[in-house]
């Protein structure tokens, strides 16, 4: 059994977040955690305590202020105002819109708003990260819209609707406030849900709802999960890509390690060792740095011969992208932030500061989607080469061998589909974190876009995982065809290719038929779908570890 989680014991890795966002994977509270979190709810605790014993107690904000442009106008004075305070945001900032969000974002979402509290600034009980982790364990998953996050003031909006479900007010609890949730696939309210898990609601405390509600939770599972899959399309790719070269027969010089490591960029060089690791037993490949290629000059279009010089920056930037999303899981990101250490001289230890500003977030996932459509963008150029017989090398127009030329269109649409895709991801790419709308009567005057980036992101990769599903296919196409204009035995493919055309050539798509070598039109769907499906599930990747293990980045 796979040991669970246990927040406050190490950093929460992005292979972790996947396998609680995914897999199921438990998480628990740890006794460093606990004793992480017990300083500040200790100080929120005393100041709650003054308020009750009738003592002034000064503006500490959101504990006994407003939120936002409200917190000048009036200090509470009561610890049940301060209580009541927290039910009151949450039940106002559940107003989100549109589909719901995946479960592996909320599941996510649920890690990383457990793993912000646990860092020990946020002054709440263990109770409530605790409630998160059983919630996850029991499937218990709040109905959280897609719309209403500005990436800054935290992701209020979703982050909202999720508290909705953890939390209940001090008196009655009214199944009509208590929001939606998914439990057994089913959707109902709130308390049907924890009532079914047997999870009890908890009454929030002074302070409580804004650390629910204040961070980058939403922001940070979706360019998470986006840069997770991202990763495996990357290694995708370049076996794609490498299959595509070499069923159009292409030159070796472009991939020789001399050229990319006078250019000195790490990515780049990665990439084409790579590529040159999945091409270097075929022998297909014209020339390679033994042997001299047999045709001049030994230049191929550039969406084959600069395949490393695109895809090692994308490379590059996801490395960085990674790095940006584990520091960010790990964050205590909402506000003020309590810290009971400060020196004795300053007795207000709730700092006020902007950590649920999410820029970050908001550049990585525009930095994402950026470089990602660029493997798409490459990718489909060599697409539209393998269908156009002037331009793949001596196969037959749009793949396939008709019998009567014009009968059968072959892969002529899913060309055009992988264009209609990438010309998608061209709109979705444009940054969002280069956007700005003030609110909160100008107080809150700048913000990220981070949560719009994030789903734009992961619409990008998932546009992007078919546009390679779409080379898996033609390029496995291509490399028969090939085969048989040259009369040759498969012996003469790279072992890499082999690998990926034995584990497609054996696999069914949903209708129950092959995915196997097109002589005549059929249906196209389902086998894009399966290519589809073999590109997201790190398949492809998976057929070719065997004969070529990764190299180490």
């Amino acid at each position: 059994m796979t040991e669970p989680v246990s927040l406050g014991e190490a950093p929460v890795s992005l292979d972790d977040l996947v396998a609680v966002a995914r897999a199921e994977r438990s998480v628990v509270v740890g006794e460093a955690a606990v004793e992480a979190m017990r300083a500040s709810e200790q100080w929120v605790g005393s100041i709650i305590e003054d308020m009750r014993a009738g003592k002034p107690v000064e503006p500490i904000y959101s504990v006994n202020t407003g939120f936002g442009s409200l917190a000048g106008r009036q200090a509470f004075g009561t610890a049940e105002d301060a209580a009541e305070l927290s039910r009151r945001l949450i039940v106002s900032n559940a107003s989100g819109v549109g589909r719901y969000l995946d479960q592996e974002v909320v599941r996510a979402a649920m890690l990383i708003r457990a793993a912000s509290l646990t860092r020990g600034y946020s002054a709440v009980r263990p109770e409530l990260p605790g409630t998160l982790a059983r919630m996850l364990a029991a499937g218990v998953h709040p109905a959280v819209p897609e719309y209403g996050s500005l990436g800054a003031s935290g992701d209020l909006i979703p982050l909202a609707h999720l508290a909705i479900v953890l939390s209940r007010p001090a008196g009655e609890d009214a199944e009509i406030d208590s929001g939606e949730a998914f439990w057994d696939g089913e959707l109902m309210s709130g308390v049907a849900a924890m009532k079914h898990a047997g999870i009890e609601r908890i009454t929030l405390r002074a302070k409580e709802g804004l650390a629910l509600t204040n961070g980058t939770s939403f922001s940070t599972a979706q360019v998470a999960l986006a840069v997770a899959d991202a990763e495996n399309l990357l290694a995708t790719a370049e076996i794609t890509a490498a299959m595509s070269i070499e069923a159009l027969m292409g030159f070796g010089d472009a991939f020789l390690p001399q050229i990319h490591e006078a250019r000195g960029h790490r990515g780049q060089i990665e990439s084409a060792a790579r590529i040159r690791q999945l091409l270097g037993d075929s022998g297909l490949i014209d020339g390679d740095v033994d042997r001299d290629p047999t045709r001049r000059p030994p230049q191929d279009a550039y969406s084959l011969r600069c395949t490393p010089q695109v895809l090692g920056p994308v490379r590059d930037t996801l490395r960085f992208v990674h790095g940006i999303v584990e520091t960010e899981i790990n964050a205590a990101t909402d506000n003020p932030l309590v810290f009971p250490d400060l020196p004795a001289g300053r007795s207000l230890k709730a700092v006020s500061g902007g950590n649920f500003h999410a820029e970050y977030l908001a550049f990585a996932a525009d930095f994402l989607s950026i470089a990602v459509t660029e493997i798409g963008s490459i990718a489909e150029r060599r697409l539209f080469r393998l269908d156009d017989g002037s331009l793949n090398r001596g196969l037959p127009d749009m793949l396939v061998a008709s019998e009567k030329v014009g009968m059968d269109c072959g892969y002529m649409l899913p060309q055009y589909l992988a264009a209609a895709l990438v010309s998608d991801c061209k709109t979705l790419a444009h940054p969002d974190s280069v956007d700005s709308i003030p609110t909160c009567a100008n107080q809150e005057d700048h913000v990220s876009m981070a949560n719009n980036a994030g789903r734009h992101a992961r619409q990008v990769v998932a546009n992007i995982e078919a546009v390679v599903g779409i080379e898996l296919l033609m390029a496995a196409q291509a490399l028969e065809l090939r085969l048989a204009e040259q009369d040759a035995d498969p012996s003469v493919l790279s072992s890499a290719s082999r690998a990926v055309l034995d584990m497609l050539r054996t696999t069914r798509s949903a209708d129950g038929r092959a995915v196997d070598h097109l002589t005549q039109d059929v249906v196209m769907y389902p086998r894009v779908r399966a290519a589809i499906d073999l590109v997201h599930r790190g398949t492809v990747v998976g057929a070719v570890r065997a004969v070529h293990p990764p190299q180490p980045a």
